[in-house]
């Protein structure tokens, strides 16, 4: 298994924005593990970070023709070329502040985004990467374009690009994905649009900051205008290019076997979804569809003697939970509440359901690797003693998130009557 990476030091590039036509700058920062790819917006108030998470990516019809992150008011746009590099080399922590709506377009390609990686370092970092292994084969198509991904043991795609109205050949590119593969065979294929919509594109204000150099305009007979093309197939490679930015928004590696044929950005970030949800059911349930004490341990950062979750048994991430604690005369809590009358303590009863609620919510994608902190609890009724033996059940539901807020509401129950009930606001918060 590979170890998480980052930067090894500070980047910094400037340049135009491909579709805004915007001036930006951009500095690339070291990260730790589990912060995975965060854009920071350096022009607006506060600072807004945008995670390259799947809950952030853009609708393809609101920016159509480019990957887009949004969250709140802050948006950055076309960072599919920086994605597809950081995914070719393997870097998954990073923080790329930009002071503008749209990262530069450079040479079209992710090549300079490459070299200006490569020429920093690359560093490790001490937790495991996590890859994501494809267990189901998953199939979506739209308007005559498909993706078929099947189970595979290394990452491979295969790509088909036929423009049968518009140009005259079908490319097709198959490969298996490696850092020094993508390096000679994917980074270095810039972007391209057919000549009779070039200006259907400038009419509708996409393109603003393209030009021959930074983008490949190709006539009815499949020929580079104004420049040369860097392979006899660039279209295709750099559709594959496309698809490795798109697919990095899972924040893993993955592992499986892509058939594409004519898919955008739209059709991708379908795909995504499906593999986000598929991520969700399998990588963190056991068998029996739930999570066990080690599954827990991965979500929150409690730990013996301060973890009162012994299981959750169902989860709906982000919406709804239910756990269980076994309470046994051995926790220590009993040795001083108290001699001769064991009885749990109230606050520890509240303490274990607000962990179910932490479970529920940072389970997500959009909260993975976070912290939530007590603001307040409120409406907190104890019902009946808790003694060794019972079994405490603890369902959780959200109220509402917005932002960095939670507000959860639980219940304990044994024997399925209500021993306590609370309502819970928190904080969530980078670790």
């Amino acid at each position: 298994m590979s170890k998480q990476k980052t930067v090894a030091k500070e980047i910094s590039f400037s340049g135009i924005g491909l579709h805004t036509g915007s001036q930006s700058r951009v500095t690339l920062k070291p990260a730790e593990s589990d912060t995975g790819i965060i854009f920071v917006r350096k022009d607006l108030p506060d600072f807004p970070r945008i995670k390259a998470c799947v809950e952030n990516m853009v609708p393809a019809e609101k920016l159509p023709r480019r990957t887009s992150v949004e969250k709140g008011q802050a948006c950055v746009q076309t960072v599919e070329h920086l994605m597809a590099a950081l995914s070719g080399l393997g870097v998954d922590n990073l923080y790329v502040e930009v002071d503008s709506n749209e990262l530069p377009g450079l040479d079209g390609s992710s090549r300079s985004f490459v070299d200006l990686i490569s020429q920093a370092g690359i560093k490790e970092l001490a937790k495991e990467q996590e890859a994501f292994t494809l267990k189901e084969p998953i199939t979506i198509e739209e308007g005559g374009a498909s993706i078929v991904i099947e189970p595979a043991d290394e990452f491979k795609i295969s790509y088909t690009l036929d423009y049968a109205k518009s140009l005259p050949k079908t490319e097709f590119i198959g490969l298996t994905i490696t850092p020094e593969s993508f390096k000679k065979e994917i980074a270095p294929a810039r972007t391209f649009c057919l000549e009779s919509e070039s200006a259907e594109l400038k009419r509708q204000g996409l393109g603003l900051g393209a030009n021959y150099e930074n983008t490949l305009v190709l006539d009815k007979a499949g020929q580079v205008i104004k420049n040369k093309g860097r392979f006899p197939d660039e279209a295709v490679r750099h559709k594959v290019l496309d698809l490795m930015g798109d697919l990095f928004f899972l924040g893993a590696p993955l592992k499986a076997h892509i058939k594409a044929s004519k898919s955008g950005h739209s059709l991708n970030l379908r795909l995504v979804k499906k593999l986000a949800e598929q991520r969700k059911n399998d990588s963190m349930k056991t068998k029996d569809g739930v999570l066990e004490v080690t599954d827990i341990m991965k979500i929150i950062p409690h730990r013996e003697p301060f973890l009162f979750v012994d299981r959750i048994t169902s989860i709906e991430y982000g919406k709804r939970a239910t756990g269980i604690k076994n309470v046994t005369i051995n926790d220590y809590f009993f040795k001083g509440h108290f001699p001769g009358r064991p009885v749990m303590p109230g606050v520890i009863i509240v303490e274990a359901m607000a962990q179910v609620g932490a479970v529920m919510l940072l389970a997500s994608e959009e909260y993975k690797g976070k912290l939530a902190f007590f603001m307040s609890i409120d409406n907190v009724k104890f019902r009946k003693p808790v003694v060794p033996g019972d079994q405490l059940v603890f369902e959780v539901e959200t109220v509402k998130v917005k932002s960095k807020i939670g507000q959860v509401r639980g219940k304990a129950l044994v024997d399925g009557k209500v021993v306590a009930e609370a309502d819970f606001i928190c904080a969530l918060v980078e670790n």
